[in-house]
């Protein structure tokens, strides 16, 4: 997966410095001058982490938090700011941000907000991953065999799905069979555990 860090100032010399201590390192970086220009750029598979300056002219940090909030972001956002105070960081973390810097920031702290960030995304991938995986599986149950599955889910045993759906214990029991097979799991645990990541 490659993950960037997507930098938003309206500072050059602070887009310069941001784009070399992390280059010097190892990051991939992308730079815009605005939120107005990561917006028109901006695609649904990016993947990484955004840092955001939260005082901007033209639309600010907050706002482009919001407008990719519209979006449907999912990546992680840490926010930047020379001016930091307790009602603006409170915004931002309302708003889902990752962590908040005031400027001039320790560049450990940026750099461990960054990795933090980027661990918080690799993981968010894996999830979806998983949950597309479970979907799939789940797409494989023939329509009675979802039946089952949904009340062993809830809790119920065969002798009570058995009259629930009108068939005999021992269809109960097959139907149960083959739905776990079909999941690729040895008990209800997992079963519970796929319905509900697999879950639209």
């Amino acid at each position: 997966m490659d993950l960037t860090v997507f930098i938003v100032d309206d500072d050059p010399a602070v887009r310069d410095a941001l784009g070399l201590l992390l280059g010097v390192r190892g990051y991939r970086t992308a730079v815009f001058a605005s939120g107005e220009a990561l917006l028109q750029a901006w695609k649904p598979e990016w993947a990484g982490c955004l840092v955001i300056d939260i005082r901007m002219s033209g639309m600010d940090g907050l706002e482009l938090q919001q407008r990719l909030a519209q979006l449907g972001n999912r990546i992680p956002i840490v926010i930047v700011t020379g001016h930091g105070d307790v009602a603006l960081a409170r915004a931002a973390f309302k708003a889902h941000a990752l962590d908040f810097l005031e400027k001039p920031f320790d560049d450990a702290k940026l750099v461990a907000a960054i990795d933090e960030a980027f661990s918080s995304e690799a993981r968010q991938r894996r999830q979806n991953i998983a949950r597309e995986d479970h979907r799939a599986l789940l797409r494989e149950l023939t329509p009675r065999e979802r039946e089952v599955m949904e009340l062993v889910v809830l809790g119920r045993h065969n002798r009570e799905i058995a009259p629930a759906l009108g068939i005999s214990v021992r269809t109960v029991e097959v139907h149960k069979a083959r739905l776990m097979g079909k999941l690729g799991v040895g008990n209800v645990a997992d079963l519970v555990r796929i319905a509900m990541q697999g879950g639209e």
